[in-house]
């Protein structure tokens, strides 16, 4: 009920305070490229409940393409560039904060094949409400240039980047409380609007110390220096995601039944 309180509280005042960020990238994606404002997309929620994600079209519609983007995508408006690089396509995502899919605060959502994919992780992970932020995204908030840097960014995004942002996610869920949900949120702002701050809270502290990744508020965590948690990659166990589970899979609390819609 707390967590969900400070949901809640966050949610409303951020959006409130990005109306007008909101109407001023409106106009200019207008401007920019024919189609929809907004975007919506399958991701899969709570206990493999499927949700409509919300954001921001940052993209030519028609552009034949994976559901996921890795790096320079051509598909990408010039809008869309300047939208993705300040996360500015995430802030619709306020609202399905405010309608219960997901959360300030977790691990981010995906598209349901990652999910069935990485199922040994993702029927932990999805215990809980996907989240808007979380360490896993303040490590990789340059993930676009890694993988535009990246000869086989396929490969590097399904064998390196998908397994480390699990094993932080799972981390996550091992120290949660709201304390580290606040940190986490504050870091995240912080990082989006100073370029400095964004490599001090991301690559730069994971190779200087990957315990700090989760380790917000020093009080909470024991005196006795933890073993860090992304030193050892875990084994993956294949896991069968039980049968409700799956059929819960196909439902959508959907607000359409179109990939994307105008306003």
């Amino acid at each position: 009920m707390l967590k969900r309180a400070f949901d809640l509280s966050c949610a409303t005042i951020l959006l409130i305070l990005s109306i007008p960020i909101l109407a001023f990238a409106a106009l200019l994606i207008k401007l920019d490229s024919a189609g929809p404002v907004m975007f919506c997309q399958h991701r899969m929620g709570r206990k493999f409940m499927r949700f409509q994600l919300f954001k921001l079209r940052t993209m030519n519609l028609g552009g034949a393409g994976p559901a996921y983007t890795l790096g320079a995508d051509p598909r990408i408006t010039r809008v869309g560039r300047w939208l993705r690089k300040y996360k500015i396509d995430e802030l619709p995502q306020l609202l399905n904060v405010l309608l219960g899919d997901m959360s300030m605060v977790g691990p981010r959502p995906v598209i349901p094949e990652l999910a069935f994919e990485f199922d040994w992780a993702y029927v932990r992970l999805l215990a809980v409400r996907p989240g808007l932020t979380d360490p896993a995204s303040l490590k990789y908030s340059n993930e676009t240039e890694i993988l535009a840097a990246t000869p086989d960014a396929y490969r590097h995004f399904k064998t390196v980047i998908t397994p480390d942002k699990i094993r932080i996610s799972l981390a996550y869920l091992k120290y949660a409380s709201v304390w580290t949900d606040l940190a986490i949120v504050v870091k995240t702002a912080l990082a989006l609007v100073s370029p400095s701050m964004r490599l001090r809270f991301g690559p730069a502290a994971a190779r200087q110390n990957p315990v700090t990744q989760i380790s917000f508020v020093p009080h909470i965590v024991s005196s006795r220096r933890p073993e860090p948690p992304f030193s050892r990659i875990p084994t993956p166990v294949k896991c069968e995601v039980p049968a409700r589970m799956i059929e819960r899979s196909k439902l959508t609390r959907a607000v359409s039944d179109r990939d994307s819609w105008s306003i």
